[in-house]
């Protein structure tokens, strides 16, 4: 479940087992459903400071596919030695 500040400062929500989630102005975070219940941040979601959405961030499970961008090479150097010591 997304959660997202709705205020114009940051914020430090209090989370079950002792656990915070820092979000900045307008930013979005993500919280279990157990989580929201948890009393100090039920008061929040009643004061309007922060808003849930029930949709949540969608991840492949399993390899994914083998599209996308191919890793840079390491090394992308000229050849030349590096020059060290007294110049």
């Amino acid at each position: 479940m997304d959660i997202t500040n709705k205020t114009r400062k940051p914020l430090s929500l209090p989370l079950p087992g002792g656990k915070k989630l820092f979000l900045g102005p307008g930013k979005t975070g993500q919280v279990t459903p157990k989580a929201l219940e948890y009393p100090p941040l039920a008061k929040l979601l009643e004061a309007g400071d922060v808003e849930v959405s029930r949709g949540g961030s969608k991840r492949l499970i399993g390899g994914g596919s083998s599209e996308g961008p191919t890793p840079a090479p390491r090394y992308t150097g000229t050849g030349a030695m590096r020059q060290s010591g007294d110049r």
